[in-house]
């Protein structure tokens, strides 16, 4: 009798490790998803303050593209900034932008832009949903999670 009870304890404690292990691993995926995004999405959220114009893209390299900068409120323009190259950006768009301070960087804004900057956040839920329902056992959370990250995929897709 007393065997079976040990069993059952140390059964309860290896469940209990993995719980413990995999939702650490579901944390970590999330946690570095909304920092990744945060980098990018502060400067659109936390906007007000900031230097507000529009970029037009002038060409595009394999990261990033540049362009001349004219400020919203008439004052002096930039005649080149870098943003990160996205699939939406050809030569000759323009769009709104935010500039980081100190740089010449901008920041995609409006829908496409906020919607661009939480891309990492929408990969990072997809991944933790697959730890949620493959190893937590959790199969409505986990279709919750990846529908959600899913659909800030596509979103995104069809804003830019």
């Amino acid at each position: 009798m007393k065997r079976s009870s040990s069993r059952n304890s140390s059964r309860r404690a290896l469940q209990f490790g993995r719980t413990a292990a995999l939702g650490c691993v579901v944390l970590l995926l999330l946690v570095a998803g909304a920092l990744s995004s945060w980098d990018d999405a502060h400067h659109i959220v936390l906007a007000k303050g900031r230097e507000h114009g529009t970029m037009t893209v002038t060409g595009c390299g394999s990261e990033v593209c540049t362009g001349p900068y004219t400020p919203s409120d008439g004052g002096s323009g930039r005649s080149r900034v870098s943003v990160e190259k996205s699939v939406a950006a050809k030569k000759g768009d323009r769009f709104p932008v935010v500039v980081k301070p100190g740089t010449f960087e901008v920041v995609r804004t409006g829908t496409p832009g906020f919607l661009h900057a939480w891309m990492p956040l929408g990969g990072a839920l997809i991944l933790a949903a697959l730890v949620i329902g493959g190893g937590l056992r959790l199969t409505r959370t986990a279709w919750g999670t990846g529908i959600a990250g899913g659909v800030l995929l596509v979103a995104t897709f069809i804003a830019l």
